[in-house]
């Protein structure tokens, strides 16, 4: 039975290396498409915002006693989920995007409190679930999705650096220093010599 600590560390510890794996980037890496698939990181952070927008949804659902049917209807149907949440975050400032992120985890955070430990763990407790726990299904929209995305990000991140670091080489190898230009007198005078 995983405690309410260990859910929540678990939920800090994968979101603190996914951060950790981008956080040397500018903001105009993060808006960059390419970093998983198509998908900028912005992307990505904007998809796993609704997520969990949609778990806190789901959340209130089970505490009514609800079937949660957005949510299930997402797992069963993930990359429609993704294309429309992309689709409709496309614009968005990447701000308002961490924001969202943000926010979105501290409600997940806020509700897990509010079930016990046993409601949490059960498998049989929430019957629109299929058998899963609750404590499965946060970890497959939460955790699970999070660290699929840390090696994709820190490959990113590292390949941007690097082809900066490149560029940034070949630009001061054209550089040609003053002090190496000489005028015509000094050529005249180097020749005398």
């Amino acid at each position: 039975m995983q405690t309410l600590e260990n859910i929540l560390d678990k939920l800090d510890s994968v979101r603190e290396r996914l951060l950790m794996a981008f956080e040397a980037l500018p903001d105009e890496a993060l808006e960059e498409t390419g970093a998983v698939g198509r998908f900028s990181i912005a992307d990505v952070l904007a998809i796993q915002a609704a997520w969990e927008a949609e778990l806190v949804t789901g959340f209130m659902r089970l505490d009514q006693n609800k079937k949660p049917e957005q949510l299930l209807l997402a797992l069963a149907n993930p990359e429609t989920f993704n294309k429309q949440r992309y689709l409709e975050n496309k614009e968005r400032s990447l701000d308002s995007i961490f924001d969202d992120y943000q926010q979105a985890r501290v409600h997940v955070e806020q509700w897990l409190e509010e079930f016990s430990e046993k409601a949490l763990n059960d498998p049989k407790r929430f019957k629109w679930l299929g058998g899963k726990s609750l404590v499965t299904l946060v970890g497959q929209v939460t955790w699970e999705r999070e660290e699929k995305f840390i090696a994709p990000f820190s490959a990113f991140a590292q390949s941007w650096v690097d082809s900066r670091e490149a560029s940034a080489m070949m630009a001061a190898s054209a550089f040609v220093p003053l002090s190496d230009l000489t005028t015509e007198d000094e050529a005249d005078e180097l020749e005398q010599d």
